[in-house]
């Protein structure tokens, strides 16, 4: 429990200094993606249900794709399970309207249905701001290609 805390706490000072420079909405934007990644790490079926749209469309880099029950089921069930330590690298924002694009580099460690394994992935996460801040519309995945 304390790891984990200890990797919150990092991602939120990582967050704040590279939110120096952005916009009031790209520091929302920001909020949220770290919001999903704790919720990967510990989910909450609340707190899951709050951030997701009803509408919600997930995409795996196996081209599985999931709705907003089938992704909060294999989260909360552990059927999809990520380790301690989620690092986001290379993150790019785009904010148009009311909808915000963000790209980046996801490396974790995942104990799927107790099979351990390592992502390394390109993510694609799209956020539409609502009545009650941004909540998560879609997510692609694709595989990094091995060099």
């Amino acid at each position: 429990m304390i790891k984990k805390l200890l990797i919150f706490a990092s991602l939120i000072m990582m967050t704040n200094m590279s939110m120096a420079q952005k916009t009031k909405a790209e520091k929302e934007v920001d909020i949220a993606v770290n919001k999903l990644i704790a919720l990967m790490i510990t989910p909450d079926s609340l707190k899951l249900d709050q951030l997701l749209l009803n509408n919600l469309s997930y995409g795996h880099s196996s081209g599985k794709i999931q709705t907003k029950q089938e992704f909060m089921h294999s989260l909360l069930s552990g059927e999809s399970d990520f380790l301690d330590n989620i690092i986001l690298g290379d993150p790019k924002t785009v904010i148009q309207g009311k909808t915000a694009l963000v790209r980046h580099k996801l490396m974790a460690q995942t104990n799927d249905k107790g099979v351990r394994g390592n992502v390394n992935l390109y993510i694609l996460l799209i956020w539409s701001k609502e009545k009650t801040g941004w909540k998560l519309l879609g997510r692609q995945a694709v595989k990094v290609p091995e060099k």
